[in-house]
């Protein structure tokens, strides 16, 4: 969990990434075999591994909450994991969404010989990262999966009016053996890549977090776990 601590730990708010960009890069970088470009958006591309097509993960490396107090941390305990000041004796917001999906994809990047993953700015603020995406990254790309629901046991598959993936996708990934059931979603990266043009299947999923968009935001370990093993599989 110490990555997904140090992710915590690095506040960024929507327009104000280049922390987390400049930590993403570097950490990426270490990652034998693995390329990573950014757009004039500041919306970071990684490829890893040749292939003729390639699975894709998709997160926001945006937050929604007030600035982290000088001593911030984010506590582990035995089940979940919080942010908190000793010196204002508050809980703050962990940025778990969508910090736990930045997670989930850079495991799978350290994990499998070939993978892309696209990490978007300003998606709390109306997507727009994803909305100036450079959408020829996806030309070659199967599937694309976002971590970015809170809960442990939704696989969104429709979001409004627009169907995210295909039926026979669902069937073959077979959510009910991880816990998830299909649910429609709400506005976030994937919608915009279909609205962009995306023709293949996309999903989101929960991952593990709760009360988003608050100071009382926490994560529970399991519950991630399960969506990395989800993901994975």
């Amino acid at each position: 969990m110490q990555l997904l601590k140090t992710l915590y730990r690095i506040y960024s708010p929507s327009g104000k990434e280049d922390k987390m960009k400049k930590y993403l890069i570097s950490y990426v970088k270490k990652i034998q075999g693995t390329s990573v470009k950014c757009d004039k958006k500041g919306n970071l591309y990684i490829t890893k591994g040749k292939s003729e097509t390639y699975p894709l993960i998709v997160a926001h490396i945006d937050q929604v909450s007030n600035k982290h107090s000088s001593d911030f941390k984010a506590i582990e305990t035995r089940d979940i994991i919080l942010g908190y000041s000793m010196k204002d004796r508050m809980t703050q917001n962990l940025g778990a969404d969508d910090k736990n999906g930045v997670w989930i994809a850079l495991k799978c990047l350290e994990k499998y010989d070939t993978l892309k993953i696209a990490f978007f700015v300003e998606e709390e603020t109306g997507c727009g990262g994803s909305e100036n995406a450079d959408m020829s990254f996806f030309d070659d790309c199967r599937f694309v999966i976002q971590c970015d629901r809170r809960g442990s046991s939704d696989l969104i598959t429709s979001i409004g009016f627009t169907d995210l993936c295909s039926e026979e996708f669902v069937n073959d990934i077979e959510p009910e053996r991880y816990g998830y059931m299909e649910k429609e979603g709400m506005m976030t990266d994937v919608l915009t890549l279909k609205e962009n043009g995306l023709g293949v299947s996309c999903i989101n999923i929960s991952c593990g977090y709760y009360e988003p968009h608050s100071e009382h935001e926490y994560t529970v370990k399991k519950d991630l776990q399960k969506c990395l093993r989800f993901v994975e599989h």
